[in-house]
C-alpha cells in the first residue's frame, strides 16, 4: 500500500475510534454503513461522468473522493485495505 493510502486508512480509523466533533469522517461513521455505501455509489457516479466529461484534474480529484469513501466503507465493516490486496494478490499473485 502507498504511503499516503496507509496514512489516510490510519486517521480514517482513528476517526472511528474517537468519533471527533466536526470530522466529517466521524460524522460518517456515525450515519452508518448504508450512509458510507450511498457515499462510494455517489463518488463513483462522480468518477465516470469525470472521466466522460471532464479534465484529467477533475477524474483525478474525484478518484481520491472515491478512494477515501472506498475506505471508509472498508473501516465500517472491519475491514482494510491489506484485504482488498490479499484479493488481488489472490487473483493476480
Amino acid at each position: 500500500m502507498s504511503d499516503v493510502l496507509t496514512r489516510l486508512e490510519a486517521v480514517i480509523q482513528e476517526r472511528k475510534r474517537t468519533l471527533p466533533e466536526g470530522s466529517y469522517s466521524a460524522a460518517l461513521f456515525a450515519q452508518g454503513v448504508n450512509r458510507i455505501a450511498q457515499k462510494v455509489g455517489e463518488e463513483g457516479v462522480e468518477v465516470v461522468v469525470a472521466a466522460l466529461a471532464e479534465d484529467s484534474t477533475r477524474l483525478t480529484s474525484e478518484l481520491a473522493d472515491l478512494m477515501y469513501h472506498c475506505l471508509m466503507l472498508l473501516a465500517a465493516q472491519n475491514l482494510s485495505w491489506r484485504d482488498v490486496e490479499a484479493e488481488l494478490e489472490a487473483r493476480f499473485g
